[in-house]
């Protein structure tokens, strides 16, 4: 049986993201400075580091990172970009219907639910809400082909949690949690927004308009 560095080298090797919500003892060990040294010590071995980035207020989100980037490594992250970039429109617009229908003030973040069940039934009673379904469920990312909100809303979320940005902690309970990759994902926006320009904060006020990137 592996031990939690050994669980924890494995899953970043993987390209899991480790924060609180899925896997609080791989994150807990990650906080520990020494644990951190530890496997970064190890993983330096292999050209690759323990990467983070800010999540809430209760700590980071841990990753595997190149420590060099020679032409391989390139191509390796270069891909990686352009996956979430594909994924970008998707995603953002998804981020958006969800925050519009719970009327919340900010976007999820690690650790926030999200109830399948009351979301589906706001949508249901809303018509633009269902046009936003509709059209979001139809993207190729997700692949619904459901006329149903059911079927639609269903599918989008066991894509997202495929992906790694949604957990569901009880299989009985239709509660999902969003994980510490909805983080990064941020950051990659901001990235994104600041090199290139494009506004994606003010576009993403447009969302339900379809007027997104």
């Amino acid at each position: 049986m592996l031990s939690t560095k050994g669980q924890v080298i494995e899953r970043l090797l993987k390209g899991d993201f480790i924060c609180r919500t899925t896997d609080e003892d791989g994150w807990r060990f990650l906080k520990n400075a020494a644990n951190r040294a530890q496997v970064d010590d190890y993983l330096a071995q292999l050209n690759r580091m323990v990467a983070q980035v800010g999540a809430n207020a209760d700590g980071e989100v841990f990753f595997c990172g190149y420590r060099q980037l020679g032409e391989d490594e390139r191509k390796v992250i270069g891909q990686q970009f352009r996956d979430i970039c594909n994924a970008l429109t998707p995603l953002v617009e998804w981020l958006v219907l969800v925050q519009e229908a719970g009327a919340q003030d900010a976007p999820l973040t690690e650790g926030t639910p999200v109830r399948l069940n009351e979301l589906q039934s706001i949508v249901e009673d809303t018509p633009a809400f269902r046009e936003q379904l509709a059209r979001i469920s139809h993207y190729r990312l997700f692949g619904s082909t459901s006329a149903s909100v059911d079927g639609q809303i269903k599918q989008v979320f066991k894509r997202l949690c495929e992906l790694g940005y949604l957990t569901r902690p009880n299989p009985d309970k239709q509660i999902y949690l969003a994980t510490g990759k909805l983080d990064y994902l941020y950051e990659v926006i901001r990235f994104i927004d600041e090199t290139e320009g494009l506004d994606l904060e003010g576009r993403a006020e447009s969302a339900s308009q379809g007027q997104l990137i």
